[in-house]
């Protein structure tokens, strides 16, 4: 009863949402152990849970004919008495499947109830071919965000092993899915190509097509590269402290725009000792961004946007800290446009200092919200009344009615279908950026209404 008690005073506590840009940690937690190749889902939980799971399925471009999801739907009896025994029951039906490892995922109810997924995969692990690895992730315990945490900690301690050989020149990538770009995959791939460039061996992505005998080899990578300002800074930190694996591109944004590129890519030179390649792969891809640009006459022809109509225009971001901290020195720099509200979807503690430094570093002073919802976004902005805002196809509707003309869609969700991955990281998302800029605004002068009648 007592713990019950805990539990419920944990999803009460803070102040009232409305409507939360992010899922709940199960979600979370279902997107990163959905990352690791060869393996199964199950979800202990009610039915309507598992449809969390099927999201966080299409976020990991998880492949249908591959991964098996499965869930104990439990119903009104498991919910009030327990469900350990149709736990134990799903597990021993699933022996069958051809997988190297199950994840069992809590939903709220069990464990809030005092379901012990961790006593039961223990009793059954004798009796079943592949490793059960127990997460305990209900959704109460915070965001998607914090959900990752937990999953990746879980998954570090139970499967990493302690090695004193390191990789020369070799990385391990942390959480590449722990951000709101719709097609993350394409930052992933960026990401991955330049440190091939430079001769620096990816040891393992944590997680993504990451096969289960890569955590016997993270403790050999030189160093680790967290790829989100949202979650994974405590696997980062577990790492560093109990593996050795050195934590560098630390405090500084990711390589969104022109500058943030340049320095993450000079920074990973320094560390491995490959400055004039670093310099090099700079000079090319600034040199391809600013021809591309000019062949295409952007910000110059009658045809594309004019450029100073951007000029010192006030703006408000709302993003997830991934993007939306690197955001503001490209809209400040490279758009010359004056970023005045900037509200996160999170609050990790590197990321606002992060955050913090920008800003004073560009002599900006916008107003900033952390942990933001939909409700202190809206009212942010009649307050601020900003003519543009970088954000996602919710606040296309939350600026209704407050007179901002203008809005980029950037951020998940958005209302344009992505089939291809074309990402923000480095000068190809560089012109990424730029084209869905120029899109989002010539769609501001389409008519909202039909003027011609059709032939057909």
């Amino acid at each position: 009863m007592a713990k019950r008690t805990e539990i419920l005073s944990q999803i009460l506590k803070g102040e009232k949402c409305f409507d939360p840009y992010l899922f709940c940690a199960l979600h979370g937690a279902a997107m990163t152990v959905l990352g690791v190749e060869n393996c199964a889902v199950l979800t202990h939980g009610p039915q309507g849970c598992a449809y969390l799971v099927d999201s966080a399925f299409a976020w990991q471009e998880a492949d249908w004919i591959e991964t098996e999801t499965l869930c104990t739907k439990l119903c009104e009896d498991e919910i009030v008495h327990g469900g350990e025994e149709l736990l134990a029951r799903t597990i021993l039906e699933a022996k069958e499947l051809n997988i190297q490892a199950l994840f069992v995922l809590t939903a709220c109810g069990p464990e809030v109830v005092g379901d012990d997924i961790v006593a039961v995969c223990q009793d059954l692990q004798s009796r079943i071919p592949f490793k059960l690895i127990p997460i305990e992730c209900a959704g109460y315990k915070g965001s998607q965000y914090d959900g990752i945490d937990i999953a990746l900690d879980t998954i570090l301690r139970k499967l990493s092993r302690n090695s004193r050989k390191k990789i020369p020149r070799s990385v391990c990538l942390i959480a590449p899915q722990a951000n709101a770009n719709p097609t993350w995959v394409g930052d992933l791939a960026w990401v991955k190509q330049t440190l091939s460039q430079m001769g620096i061996q990816v040891v393992a992505t944590l997680t993504y097509k990451t096969a289960l005998s890569d955590f016997d080899n993270i403790s050999k990578a030189e160093a680790s590269l967290l790829l989100s300002h949202d979650a994974g800074k405590k696997a980062a930190d577990y790492l560093s402290s109990q593996l050795g694996v050195e934590q560098i591109c630390q405090r500084m944004p990711l390589p969104i725009g022109m500058s943030n590129t340049e320095r993450w890519v000079l920074e990973l030179g320094k560390r491995f000792d490959v400055q004039g390649l670093a310099e090099k792969l700079v000079a090319e891809g600034e040199r391809m961004v600013a021809d591309t640009l000019r062949r295409k006459a952007w910000g110059v022809s009658g045809e594309s946007l004019d450029l100073r109509l951007l000029y010192r225009m006030p703006v408000a971001i709302i993003a997830d800290a991934t993007i939306g901290i690197p955001l503001v020195r490209f809209i400040f720099e490279d758009l010359e446009m004056t970023p005045e509200l900037i509200c996160l979807r999170s609050s990790q503690p590197h990321a606002m200092e992060t955050l913090e430094t920008e800003v004073e570093a560009l002599g900006l002073n916008p107003k900033i919200v952390y942990n933001t919802d939909v409700y202190e976004v809206r009212r942010s902005l009649d307050e601020i009344k900003p003519e543009t805002v970088f954000g996602s196809n919710v606040e296309r509707h939350a600026i209704e009615g407050l007179g901002i003309p203008l809005i980029f869609e950037v951020v998940n969700p958005m209302r344009q279908f992505r089939l291809v991955n074309r990402g923000y990281f480095g000068y190809g998302g560089i012109l990424n950026l730029l084209e869905l800029i120029e899109n989002d605004f010539n769609d501001k002068w389409r008519s909202k209404e039909r003027r011609y009648k059709a032939r057909w």
